[in-house]
Parts: C-alpha cells; sequence; structure tokens
C-alpha cells in the first residue's frame, strides 16, 4: 500500500477519559484514518498534540449556566459547578509492522490539565468561590496489536490491546482520612486547596490516570469509492478489567468506552489530503464511592474537517479541528466548543 502508517496514537480511546468534568468531550479524532492505513513493513514513531478546553457547561442536548446549576443548591442540593477543564495531551507513538498482516504499537501520553471549579457553591458564585488546580504528568500507556490478514487487499483489520495503570491515579476515600492511590494532585488555590489533605485533592477522574487496566478492542475498514476518494470506518471499545482502586470506600472504576469513526479522503493530489470525519463517542457511568456516577455518561458526535500532507518520502503532518454537532450528557458537565489536533509521523 501507498501510504504510510501512524502510530502516535488512535485518539479514540488513546487517551484518559475526562469524566467528570466531562464524560465524552476527549479527543476522539481516528489518526489512523487521517494520515492513511497500510500494509507497509517496518518502524513507525509519531508525535500527536491535543488541546482541550471544556468551557461549556451543558446538561442533555442543551447549554446551562453556572447560576442555574448553584440553583440547586439554593433549594440543598449537592450539585458541583464547575467552571473550566482546559488539557493539552502530547502522545508519542512507536510501532513496528512484521508482515503486512501484523502490526504492534505503544502510545504514551502526557496530561497537562488545569481545572477550575466552584464547588457545590450557592449563588451568587463570586470570584473568591473558585478554586484552581492542575495536573501535568504522564498518563496511560496502551499496547494495540493489530491484524489485517483476513483480505488479499489488507483493508480490513481487527485489533486488541491493553491500558495499563502508568499515570497517576486517586483521591481521598471515603471516610476522609488518607489518599487512595498514588500521589493524585491537588487544588493548589481557592477554598478547596485550604482543604485538610486529603480533602484538597482534585477529582479522581480529573487526575492524569484512572488507575485500571483496559482491554480494548477494535475493527476498521477502508476502501476506494471513486478515483479520487478513499472511504473508512472504524470502531473501538475499551473497559476496564482491573482497578487498582479496589478498596472499600476508596474504589474507582471508569466507565466503559465506545468510539465510531467514518468519513472521506480526497486524494487526487497524494502530497496534500483533505479530509472529513464524523466521530460518535459513548460512555457509560463511571462507578465506585470515588466515582461522580450522576456526571459520568453520555454521549457526543463531532464533525472532524482536516488536512494531511506528505514531507519528504517518509513523513506526514496533519491538523484537524473538532466541532460538536450534538451532546447528550447525563448530570451537569463541562464541554468544548471545539478541540484541535496537530501530529506527525515518520516511517523508516
Amino acid at each position: 500500500m501507498k501510504r504510510i502508517l501512524l502510530v502516535s496514537a488512535i485518539t479514540l480511546g488513546a487517551l484518559p477519559t475526562l469524566a467528570q468534568a466531562c464524560a465524552t468531550c476527549g479527543c476522539s479524532l481516528s489518526s489512523d484514518a487521517a494520515t492513511g492505513y497500510s500494509s507497509s513493513t517496518g518502524w513507525t514513531v509519531g508525535l500527536q498534540y491535543d488541546y482541550i478546553n471544556q468551557s461549556q457547561l451543558r446538561s442533555g442536548t442543551h447549554a446551562v449556566s453556572a447560576a442555574e446549576v448553584a440553583a440547586i443548591n439554593d433549594m440543598g442540593g449537592d450539585q458541583e459547578v464547575e467552571k473550566n477543564t482546559t488539557t493539552h495531551y502530547i502522545t508519542l507513538g512507536i510501532g513496528y509492522a512484521f508482515s503486512q498482516d501484523w502490526n504492534v504499537r505503544m502510545l504514551l501520553p502526557y496530561v497537562d490539565r488545569s481545572h477550575s471549579t466552584y464547588g457545590d457553591a450557592a449563588n451568587p458564585l463570586t470570584p473568591n468561590m473558585l478554586s484552581e488546580g492542575s495536573v501535568s504528568s504522564i498518563g496511560d500507556a496502551k499496547l494495540i496489536a493489530s491484524y489485517q490478514g483476513f483480505l488479499p487487499t489488507h483493508n480490513f483489520g481487527l485489533q486488541v490491546g491493553v491500558k495499563l495503570p502508568t499515570g497517576n491515579y486517586g483521591g481521598p476515600d471515603a471516610f476522609g482520612t488518607g489518599v487512595a492511590g498514588r500521589r493524585p494532585a491537588a487544588f493548589t488555590s481557592g477554598p478547596l486547596s485550604l482543604n485538610p489533605s486529603p480533602a484538597n485533592l482534585i477529582d479522581s477522574s480529573l487526575q492524569a490516570g484512572t488507575g485500571s487496566t483496559d482491554i480494548i478492542l477494535g475493527a476498521y475498514y477502508y476502501q476506494p469509492v471513486s478515483q479520487d476518494f478513499d472511504a473508512f470506518v472504524n470502531g473501538q471499545f475499551q473497559s476496564a478489567v482491573k482497578e487498582e482502586l479496589d478498596q472499600a470506600g476508596a474504589n474507582f472504576r471508569p466507565g466503559n468506552l465506545a468510539t465510531v469513526s467514518f468519513g472521506l479522503r480526497y486524494e487526487a493530489t497524494p502530497d496534500i489530503v483533505p479530509q472529513v470525519q464524523v466521530n460518535i463517542t459513548h460512555k457509560s457511568h463511571d462507578q465506585g464511592t470515588l466515582a461522580d456516577t450522576g456526571n459520568t455518561s453520555g454521549t457526543a458526535v463531532y464533525l472532524s474537517p482536516g488536512l494531511t500532507a506528505r514531507v519528504g518520502q517518509r513523513s506526514q503532518v496533519y491538523a484537524f479541528v473538532q466541532l460538536p454537532v450534538h451532546s447528550n450528557l447525563q448530570g451537569y458537565q463541562l464541554f468544548p466548543r471545539w478541540t484541535g489536533t496537530l501530529g506527525v509521523s515518520y516511517a523508516f
């Protein structure tokens, strides 16, 4: 096949789920489709940068104001009123194709995230109520193997992989007497930062890792549909099978994550390939005493136009923007107005 295989990320699940801040707003772009699937052999290496600014509170299919959410607390409720979560992901991918049929890859993200929240404050919301914190560390690594030997054309493949708990994770236990997990980040300013440890910790779902070992299953298919257009469809399912946070009063299991993407690539000029993707993500509720179960599930659909360019014989660069066209989120969650992705890959 003529195109280079990118292994920098299959980001429909390559990155930690943004659970409490947003169940379904992590980058769901299909990076493999962005650069074109391949049956070429040898090594590949890539870097991908994702920018996600969650600045809009949403519930169900519509936006809500912070004052509307705070009004729940005016009536004696206990609902967190989040303000903003901004995440920068840098993902390193290294892969090796043993043959036209088999390839394996490793994906390792670095997570740089800032988060601000009013907590469960009531109206009126004022700046002195705002607490802020940040997370900066390695996230959860993934190992994925692909087999595409079912057809002579090698354009249909299956994937199996595992996500490992390499990122820091955890939070306060349910009794408020200790820290569960491994080096979870804490709030550094505002009222929540003044709480005695471990009550000053950022939510478990916003840490760099989830503390779980997950199984990953996927499939993809791509096919020319005319002289100049290629079409693709792929899907992936991820589910935790083992949790490090498994003790009574300090347990956490991330919700299952399912993604489907499909789209078209315009290849009249192989060196510059415009394309468009539709990315659909569904996440189920997080579970456990450290989970915000009521605010961590939902479905989101993105329209993702982009461009891939060949740089020399072995390298490609690409840029995409993801525009949300539909969301149905449970509870009250922060959601992005758009997300951006930049990537580069090199085959040797």
